[in-house]
């Protein structure tokens, strides 16, 4: 069976292309379609395919921000058609789902596009240049918006929060699958050197909706602890014990993750990723009882909830975390249900039931 995997743009390295990644080894397929490939800002597992792009992707600076290119995304694969393939799965939370395609198309969405239907979320973090631009196409890209989720055989969502949202925004009914964990805690470790034995861990990109910020604000007022961001390199003068790193390799997060006391969560995410990457290494995680994490994370089993209503508040919370003793070893039996081999069968038997109705 022929299968072509389709995604937003390959620019960066963050969950949904880790997730790409395993849609291909569950598909045992090569085919990759993409609007910009940048493979040096990526995971290096995509040079082993057949990455085609679309013409955007010869615009010199276009893959160093792809937000810039936001208004033309949509036509572009709506006039890339894919022939003679069996399936299309589609990996999307912007633009992959309005590829063209004579085979059944089904769409693996992470979210709906921030930028259209939860901009309060998303914008914050875009100049205003590109704030006022958007608004102008806003109308055009949600009509294509729609026309691409409809042109699909079916939809799986990354967890119920975003399944009950793909309802709203299309009238869609769509099965849930969750991610498997990106990273696999079997694997080469690598040092991160200059680090104190203990800290805590963040992971995540710089967006409004990340809230990294509010994390960084709340350590920084905690001398005796450090917080290690991962992903995330802000401009702002920081004390000593915040520590932002970027470009970090698989073996310097598998360390991260196995060394952190902790890690700390509180973007407003549809699934994320990151608490099940910590619960393998059995690291215990604060998160905030919102969106995905409320269906990975147990109170008082794989660590706490966190009170973000303000820097103080997420303070006590935080040293709550940290005071307590975690049975490791019970969390990383938790977060064996996000396998990838897990994660294989559901997709699969979702596909299958899709394409067959």
């Amino acid at each position: 069976m022929r299968t072509v995997v389709v995604h937003d743009y390959l620019t960066q390295r963050g969950g949904a292309e880790r997730v790409a990644l395993e849609m291909t080894r569950a598909y045992s397929t090569r085919e990759f379609v993409t609007s910009m490939y940048a493979p040096d800002r990526t995971f290096p597992e995509f040079r082993e395919l057949d990455v085609t792009t679309l013409p955007v992707d010869r615009v010199p600076f276009l893959p160093k921000d792809p937000r810039l290119a936001l208004p033309v995304l949509g036509d572009l694969f709506r006039r890339h058609r894919i022939e003679d393939a069996d399936l299309v799965l589609a990996s999307s939370s912007g633009f992959a789902h309005q590829v063209s395609s004579t085979a059944p198309k089904v769409v693996y969405c992470h979210n709906p596009p921030r930028w259209l239907h939860q901009p309060e979320d998303y914008l914050p973090g875009v100049g205003a240049p590109a704030r006022l631009a958007l608004r102008l196409v806003r109308g055009r890209l949600t009509r294509g918006d729609a026309r691409g989720a409809g042109s699909a055989a079916g939809y799986v969502a990354n967890s119920r929060n975003v399944a009950d949202r793909i309802r709203r925004v299309y009238g869609i009914e769509a099965h849930v699958v969750h991610p498997p964990r990106g990273l696999e805690p079997d694997g080469p470790l690598e040092p991160v050197e200059g680090l104190p034995p203990a800290f805590l861990l963040t992971v995540g990109r710089a967006r409004g909706y990340k809230r990294t910020g509010l994390l960084m604000e709340a350590v920084a007022g905690m001398p005796d602890l450090t917080l290690v961001t991962v992903g995330s390199d802000s401009a702002d003068e920081w004390p000593d014990n915040i520590r932002q790193l970027v470009g970090v390799s698989d073996g310097q997060l598998r360390w991260l993750y196995r060394n952190a006391t902790a890690l700390l969560a509180c973007s407003r995410e549809d699934f994320g990723l990151t608490p099940v990457e910590a619960f393998s290494h059995g690291t215990p995680v604060g998160a905030t009882a919102e969106g995905g994490y409320l269906e990975t994370c147990v109170d008082g089993l794989t660590g706490r909830w966190l009170d973000d209503s303000s820097p103080e508040s997420l303070r006590t919370s935080i040293r709550r975390l940290v005071s307590e003793d975690w049975d490791r070893d019970v969390i990383r039996a938790h977060g064996e249900q996000w396998s990838p081999a897990a994660f294989h069968q559901q997709l699969a038997d979702a596909v299958s039931g899709i394409v067959k109705a």
